[in-house]
């Protein structure tokens, strides 16, 4: 058996100084900060392409962000080849994850081709489905007094249609910044989208349907075939609590941006619970079980969704005693402009910069950005949300002392205080909740 290679991340974590000595053709014992210099300096300059004019800032042990992309893909990235949807990054294709570059969530709603994809099982079969998306049929039953089956017509004809921009995100959204690599699709900041959804609540469907008192968590189900083909396998069944199944912003949504909701993105009929992992927003919707205890559906038991209670070594296999059902989404920014390797002229003399901050349950507080190596930030413009749960769009303009390569570092604060870490923290087995510095590497010509 061939020996695996460590990857560059890999060895920063186990050895930062060798790794800088490795990259940079320096020794090791003492630290980067305020010593990279010199022929140290020329190498780094020369792997990166361009002198660095805050070199002496740049903390020991951390991979330049330009080189850190290469050495996670060093053959490039495959892209998602599909009517009707932009360049994706392809995570999977069996079942099928694709991730939405940050250069193309520039947008404040996020637009259907942009918006990422992620199945857990196969789509339903078409020709199966009713001609007509109005005769999509799902019930409601469990512990309520009135159980339902509704079509989709008959959900649009009696209750208020409401239009909310609501963001989106893939529970595991950020995995790839864990060291060790934890389980599942490597993502990194590209599983979350904001459209604007337009549904019922599905408060009013449960208020219709009388809620029992022993009522306390929902189970969802959708008509995705299982991997294996099974079609008595749910592929996946995640559920919550009745606070937020009662909050007026989860929704059972029938339209995207508008429009019918595609069927790769869950139509015709979806739920869609903003803030929380996205695994819950169940696609083709058939059931709403009501539970009189927690759900332990497919996705629900184990290590799936959860994060750790208490500190867990990185690496190590977890006890399952130790970990919470994962619901709010961390704090999270992103730099959406420029794009990650953007070249700018000579001549260059600030870097103007936008992106989009969201934090589950919570609002932005604010969002601070950095080009410098965290030395120094500045407080980024910052439009309020056009709703609970939408993306706020935040900017800045930074001057920059000279041409060279520079990092737009961004960090944002939400509503009750938590902050971005520099690094990725609470490791788990599954790898959620990976929310670090937003880092976008940028090139300024001489």
């Amino acid at each position: 058996m061939a020996k695996r290679e460590r990857g560059m991340h890999e060895l920063y974590t186990d050895d930062p100084e060798r790794a800088d000595a490795l990259v940079f053709g320096r020794r090791t014992g003492r630290s980067r900060r305020g010593f990279l210099k010199g022929a140290g300096l020329a190498t780094m300059g020369a792997a990166i392409g361009a002198t660095i004019p805050f070199a002496g800032n740049m903390p020991a042990g951390l991979v330049p962000a330009a080189l850190a992309q290469a050495t996670a893909t060093p053959k490039g990235p495959t892209l998602l080849k599909m009517d009707g949807k932009a360049n994706l990054v392809v995570l999977g294709d069996r079942p099928l994850v694709a991730e939405t570059p940050a250069e193309l969530m520039d947008d404040e709603v996020t637009p259907t081709d942009k918006f990422f994809i992620r199945n857990n099982g196969l789509l339903p079969d078409a020709a199966k489905m009713p001609s007509d998306p109005r005769m999509w049929k799902f019930k409601v039953d469990g512990e309520v007094d009135k159980p339902l089956e509704i079509s989709l017509g008959d959900l649009m004809a009696r209750y208020e249609a409401v239009s909310l921009k609501l963001q989106m995100e893939c529970g595991g959204n950020g995995r790839s910044f864990f060291t060790p690599e934890a389980r599942g699709n490597q993502w990194t900041n590209g599983g979350a989208g904001c459209a604007e959804w337009t549904g019922v609540r599905l408060a009013d469907v449960l208020k219709a349907a009388g809620l029992k008192s022993t009522a306390v968590y929902t189970g969802h189900y959708g008509a995705d075939v299982h991997l294996s083909g099974d079609a008595t396998r749910p592929t996946i069944s995640r559920g919550m609590r009745m606070a937020k199944a009662m909050d007026p912003h989860t929704l059972i949504a029938f339209r995207m941006n508008g429009k019918d909701i595609p069927l790769i993105h869950g139509g015709p009929v979806r739920l869609i619970v903003p803030g929380w992992a996205g695994s819950l927003s169940a696609k083709w919707l058939t059931r709403v079980w009501i539970r009189d205890k927690e759900h332990d559906g497919s996705g629900m038991t184990g290590f799936s969704y959860r994060v750790s209670k208490t500190p867990m070594i990185p690496g190590d296999k977890g006890d399952e005693k130790n970990t919470a059902i994962l619901e709010s989404m961390p704090v999270r920014s992103i730099v959406t402009f420029p794009a990650h390797g953007a070249k700018l002229p000579k001549g260059t003399t600030k870097i103007d910069l936008r992106g989009s901050a969201w934090a589950g349950d919570n609002s932005i507080q604010s969002v601070d950005v950095s080009i410098d190596y965290g030395v120094t930030w500045v407080k980024a413009e910052l439009k309020a949300a056009a709703n609970k749960f939408a993306f706020q769009r935040f900017s800045a303009s930074i001057p920059v002392p000279s041409a060279g390569y520079y990092e737009v570092w961004s960090k944002a604060t939400d509503s009750s205080g938590k902050t971005q870490p520099f690094q990725a923290g609470n490791w788990n087995p599954q790898g959620y909740g990976a929310n670090p510095v937003s880092r976008v590497a940028v090139l300024i010509e001489a």
